[in-house]
């Protein structure tokens, strides 16, 4: 089964290094979520099955593997030890970096640069007969903003994520009609 990566300790530090934050985010994805079917086709285990099935020679093409049902056992294993724990654990950074977003940040490097220019933009005259483009002002945005946005763009991408790789393990393995959010929340109450 795939490994999954530790989480990083949840620090704004951490937060506000995008590269940091989307590495984490992309090899989560990429160790379970982007390898599903990889994932899912080693589950099913060579040779475990019955012998020789007579009722197979009926079949004029035989079922590829990845279209094979696989172990409920397994799959309810491969469930709750790697794809539920790798989703926690991304949900786990997506909302402390969300919390750190909408705080105040009294740390912020470009703080004084972005009051002083809010100030000159306030002083400025502006004689738009002369130059139309003068009054243009594009004020920086704060890193809070800037991290704010991040997230909200990596949870669509989550979400994404999460119902296609759900769906696909549909296919293999009984998911009982349940979508994702519900099957994550049942796992987290079973397991909390």
């Amino acid at each position: 089964m795939s490994r999954t990566p530790d989480q990083p300790a949840l620090t704004p530090r951490f937060c506000f290094n995008t590269t940091a934050l989307r590495d984490f985010l992309r090899i989560s994805r990429g160790t379970v979520d982007d390898t599903i079917s990889q994932n899912l086709n080693a589950l099913v285990t060579p040779g475990t099955s019955n012998s020789f099935d007579p009722s197979s020679t009926t079949e004029r093409i035989a079922r590829p593997v990845h279209r094979r049902p696989i172990d409920t056992a397994a799959c309810q294993q491969f469930k709750d030890k790697v794809l539920f724990p790798s989703w926690q654990s991304r949900s786990d950074v997506l909302n402390y970096c969300a919390g750190v977003a909408t705080s105040p940040d009294p740390d912020d490097p470009d703080h004084v640069i972005r009051e002083t220019e809010d100030l000159k933009a306030r002083e400025r005259l502006v004689d738009e007969r002369l130059d139309p483009y003068s009054s243009r002002y594009f004020p920086r945005e704060a890193r809070t903003e800037a991290l704010a946005m991040l997230i909200r763009n990596e949870r669509m991408v989550e979400s994404i994520i999460r119902s296609r790789t759900w769906s696909l393990v549909g296919e293999r393995c009984d998911n009982g009609g349940v979508e994702y959010d519900k099957a994550l929340d049942a796992w987290r109450r079973a397991d909390g």
